[in-house]
């Protein structure tokens, strides 16, 4: 439960930062054209909201008080509606975004069609130039892509960057099946492709092999060379049982978990597993991977003998304090766990430390954002696959992303991430989307007359279509994966 309400929290205050600075590019813009903004919400306020500023319903009723004390009764246009007299600031109680209200803009909070049959007025949207409507448009994603990026230079210039040099793994890469018959080798240290060189394991060194011709490893101290085809699927590569290839590390025990089937054992840290049953085990990787079918046959037990049958099991393993090779019949837990904690890289190398000054965090932090968005960008293919519709998340998947702790140099490295991930979404030309009304102004530009109001709203319901329909299959996902019925 703490775990959840930590990562909860740290979502939550991403989210709000995001939408908050978002809107507000929005808002800068329109106010800097002179375009009234009615309303400016951090999340939606549907029927109620949680804060606002209504006050003003005051001021409107009996009219605004001057320095003498005075009442000036408040103004009607010639519809008897009050003359603008601000904006409306509030806070909803819908997590699922944000809105600013522009007024003269046909989107999400109005869309009367009737009303902007009417000349435009100088303070509404439609009656601005084409590009200052531009701007305002896209002032929201350029607010997160700026984010992003003096986040990553903040942090590159308060905590510097550690990695593990792949070049100085000391057990190299373990590699699955379908890597071995490429020509890897479990123990290879990859030095990089034909494209570029290696610097450390992450998703983008995995995108680099997914095109590449030819990748270097180094094997038994010598340089080898390893044809590849050119057109890997990343999907396939993280999907697989076990994945592509990931850090060489010995099963060494790390902790023994307190009245665990481990404990009862009598294994101590230090200790090397090195078979379950029958199967040889020379690292976590396949000691995960022996688990997880252990796990995985449980589903098709039907009674609690079946259960026991399956969770039985001998570890073989080398004492660490005796030095002889020991072994112990075990009984998993019920969710295929032996109650030991697992080494890693930390645990047999040190990682390498870059620090950066004013200067040198700019082109880092830079770089380092056009790097995710550029994968990010890369991997969206494999959302039209059938697979890849099943890994989208809603937002029990991207809570998951924040760490279990609160560790402010993780929540703001994922608030920079998914504050590109906002930019780039909401640049695609989708209505309802900043991009769908970009590219209507786009078209105008171009053949310098405008959609019709009535082809603009049933576009944007439209998009909100489509926007609701991806988010009930993101988080229908979520449901899934939390009660096992999809991985």
């Amino acid at each position: 439960m703490e775990v959840f309400l930590i990562r909860t929290l740290q979502f939550i205050l991403a989210i709000t930062i995001l939408v908050a600075l978002h809107e507000g590019g929005h808002f800068f813009f329109s106010k800097l054209f002179g375009v009234r903004v009615n309303k400016f919400y951090i999340f939606f306020d549907w029927k109620f909201s949680l804060f606002s500023t209504k006050f003003n319903w005051w001021r409107k009723l009996r009219g605004k008080v001057d320095a003498d004390g005075k009442v000036i009764p408040a103004k009607k246009d010639k519809d008897g509606n009050y003359e603008y007299e601000g904006t409306e600031y509030g806070l909803g109680w819908i997590p699922l975004g944000g809105y600013c209200q522009i007024e003269g803009m046909i989107d999400e909070t109005q869309h009367d069609v009737e009303k902007l049959k009417e000349p435009a007025k100088p303070w509404e949207f439609r009656g601005k130039p084409c590009w200052q409507r531009l701007l305002i448009m896209i002032g929201g994603v350029l607010v997160n892509f700026l984010l992003a990026l003096v986040i990553y230079c903040g942090v590159f210039f308060t905590w510097g960057e550690d990695y593990y040099a792949l070049k100085d793994m000391p057990y190299g890469m373990k590699f699955n099946e379908q890597a071995q018959q490429l020509g890897f080798r479990d123990g290879d240290r990859l030095i990089g492709t034909e494209e570029e060189e290696f610097r450390e394991f992450n998703a983008n060194m995995l995108r680099s092999l997914t095109t590449a011709r030819e990748a270097t490893v180094l094997r038994d101290g010598k340089q080898v060379k390893i044809q590849l085809p050119g057109n890997l699927s990343l999907l396939q590569m993280l999907k697989s049982e076990p994945v592509f290839c990931r850090p060489f590390v010995p099963a060494d025990v790390d902790t023994i978990i307190p009245n665990t089937a481990a404990a009862k054992a009598g294994m101590k840290k230090g200790d090397r597993i090195i078979a379950l049953g029958k199967k040889p085990v020379d690292s976590w990787n396949t000691f995960t991977y022996e688990s997880g079918r252990m796990a995985d046959a449980l589903s098709d037990c039907k009674t609690k003998a079946d259960s026991l049958k399956v969770l039985t099991t001998v570890v073989t393993y080398i004492s660490k304090e005796k030095g002889d090779t020991a072994t112990a019949a075990v009984v998993f837990d019920n969710e295929a766990h032996l109650g030991v904690g697992m080494t890693t890289v930390a645990n047999y190398m040190k990682p390498t430390h870059i620090s950066y000054n004013l200067l040198t965090c700019i082109p880092a932090g830079i770089g380092y954002a056009l790097d995710m968005l550029g994968g990010y960008v890369s991997d969206l293919k494999y959302v039209f696959t059938s697979e890849g519709a099943k890994q989208l998340g809603g937002f029990g998947a991207i809570g998951s992303m924040f760490p279990p702790v609160w560790d402010w140099h993780m929540f703001w490295m994922m608030t920079a991430f998914l504050s590109i991930i906002l930019a780039f979404m909401n640049i695609l030309p989708i209505p309802a989307l900043d991009g769908g009304h970009v590219m209507f102004l786009l078209y105008e530009m171009i053949f310098r007359r405008k959609p019709g109001d009535k082809f603009l709203l049933y576009s944007q319901y439209v998009g909100m279509g489509i926007l609701f329909l991806l988010m009930i299959v993101a988080n229908l996902n979520d449901v899934l994966r939390f009660f096992g019925i999809m991985y």
